[in-house]
Parts: C-alpha cells; sequence; structure tokens
C-alpha cells in the first residue's frame, strides 16, 4: 500500500508479490517520477514484481543555494567527485535498508530483491546494496556515481551481486566520467559490473528501457 513516503505498484492481475524492486529518484524528484516508467518494461506476463518508489525528504540542498527539495543527501560542491553529506547518504541508506528488511519479513526471498537507483538515488543504491548483510538480486545504477567509494565497508554477503551500470554518453549533470569511474572503481574492490553507455543526456531512452526489460526479467525469472 502507498503511503505518504513511498509509491507502492503491486503486481498486475491481483497476484501475490514473489520479487520486489526498489528504484530511487534523483535530486528534486519524487517516486512519481518513476510511475509511468514501470508499466513500460513490460515484464513478463508471468511475473509478479513489486515496485517500491520511496520518496526522499525535503531538505535544504547546497549547490541550489540552500533550496529545499526531496534529496537523498546535500551536495555541498559540484567538484570532480562530487563533495556530498555522506552522513545524510548513509542515513538514506539505512531507510531503504528498512525496505528490504521489510520485504524479506513478509516472505520475499532476498536474492528476488534488486535494488536501483537514478543520479543521486544511485548513490545511495550503489552504498545499500554493497553493504546489505544478506544477498541481493542486482543492483542497478542509473546516471550516477559511487559517492562512498573510499569509506564503504563492503558486506561479504554481496560479494557476488550482479552489478548493472547506465549512463549517457552526453550527460551534463553527473558526467559520463564520473559514472565511469564508478564502475573502476567498483571493478578494483573485486565486483563483476556491466556497464553501457548510451547517445543520451541526463536521462532514460527507449533503447536502455529495452535493456533495464530483458536484465530485470533475467534476474528475476523463475525455475
Amino acid at each position: 500500500m502507498s503511503t505518504s513516503t513511498e509509491l507502492v505498484i503491486e503486481p498486475r492481475g491481483g497476484k501475490a508479490a514473489d520479487a520486489c524492486v526498489i528504484l530511487l529518484h534523483g535530486l528534486g524528484a519524487t517516486g512519481h517520477d518513476f510511475e509511468l516508467f514501470v508499466p513500460t518494461l513490460n515484464l513478463p506476463g508471468d511475473s509478479a514484481v513489486r515496485f517500491i518508489l520511496p520518496h526522499a525528504t525535503r531538505q535544504p540542498v547546497t549547490i541550489n543555494g540552500g533550496m529545499r527539495m526531496p534529496a537523498w543527501y546535500d551536495i555541498l560542491d559540484m567538484d570532480l567527485g562530487r563533495k556530498i553529506d555522506e552522513q545524510q547518504l548513509r542515513i538514506s541508506a539505512q531507510r531503504i535498508k528498512g525496505y528490504i528488511d521489510a520485504q524479506i519479513d513478509i516472505g520475499i526471498d532476498s536474492r528476488r530483491i534488486i535494488l536501483a537507483g537514478f543520479s543521486q538515488g544511485g548513490a545511495v543504491a550503489y552504498h545499500t546494496a554493497l553493504t546489505y548483510p544478506k544477498p541481493l538480486g542486482g543492483l542497478l545504477a542509473l546516471s550516477t556515481y559511487f559517492a562512498t567509494a573510499d569509506s564503504i565497508e563492503p558486506s561479504r554477503a554481496n560479494r557476488d551481486i550482479v552489478i548493472e551500470v547506465h549512463h549517457g554518453d552526453f550527460d551534463p549533470v553527473v558526467p559520463e566520467r564520473l559514472g565511469r569511474a564508478g564502475v573502476e572503481r567498483v571493478r578494483a574492490m573485486g565486483y563483476t559490473v556491466n556497464y553501457r553507455r548510451y547517445p543520451m543526456q541526463h536521462a532514460l531512452c527507449p533503447a536502455q528501457v529495452n535493456d533495464i526489460s530483458r536484465w530485470l526479467s533475467e534476474r528475476l525469472k523463475k525455475g
């Protein structure tokens, strides 16, 4: 059931969910920004996937002159690697871990839970997935960067997590070099990562949506 803090999209046809995708939006957005994205994935008819689209809390964002907006953490400086409020990111990661815990508590196998995030939400997804104490079904990082690469303490449970990273070649918000640098850091830590680039800016494109659909279908196929 959706609440003021998240949008929940249940499986089609009244099926009981046996898998879950938690998708985190970017700075200044809400979970509703991905509401129309979910149906475009055209997942297999026998799938029973619950989508949880949390809303970040509103807070002042330094790089936007202190304006209050939905944000998973404050961005202090748009330098080469992004200077951020890491404590706030970790608090957001703990909140997302709570969503994962709740899905496990109602009977969904942790290995059938996918964590995904766009831009700022992707940075939270990186940290949450790699530190979660139970094995997850995958990590999908979209147009983002690995903000806590220098301080993260990964969990052994997700050393073999399947990681898919997408980025636009012409992204003016999170330059592609930041996305690529994050992938290189994750690989240097021993993870296997599939990296895809698209001729787009800070957005999603049709070819990418098709790739996401195939990736999710593969990760969550039954049997």
